[in-house]
């Protein structure tokens, strides 16, 4: 069975970005969130954490796949926002990234939101 990229060293396959709006730090992780490229996505909410934003929201709407190590990004920062007094929210997982909360009950310590604009619009946990 070929995989393609899935495992591979090839830190391409994820690319991040982030942008404030309101009292919200953005992070829209986009591609394959695994052992390999999980520090490019705990950079950058690491960076907003140490600069004051904890309310995060993560899109997850054009992640295609993550493992237990992004998984494991995602749940420090979540720790780490929630110790700021602020937490971490997700929005619009696709059904393989939902699937991985799922099985590992991780979706039940996040908020989960169906899209970015509805995670925006919430005032839980600020």
């Amino acid at each position: 069975m070929d995989r393609g990229t899935v495992g591979s060293a090839n830190r391409g396959r994820l690319q991040v970005g982030v942008r404030t709006e309101g009292r919200s730090e953005i992070v829209t992780p986009v591609g394959e969130l695994d052992h390999h490229t999980a520090e490019l996505l705990r950079e950058p909410l690491e960076r907003a954490l140490d600069e004051g934003r904890t309310r995060l929201v993560v899109d997850c709407s054009l992640l295609e796949f993550c493992d237990s190590t992004g998984l494991n990004v995602l749940l420090g920062a979540r720790l780490k926002a929630e110790a700021a007094g602020g937490a971490v929210h997700l929005a619009g997982m696709q059904p393989v990234v939902a699937r991985v909360f799922e099985i590992t009950g991780a979706e039940a310590v996040f908020t989960v939101h169906d899209s970015l604009d509805a995670a925006l619009a919430s005032p839980l946990a600020d």
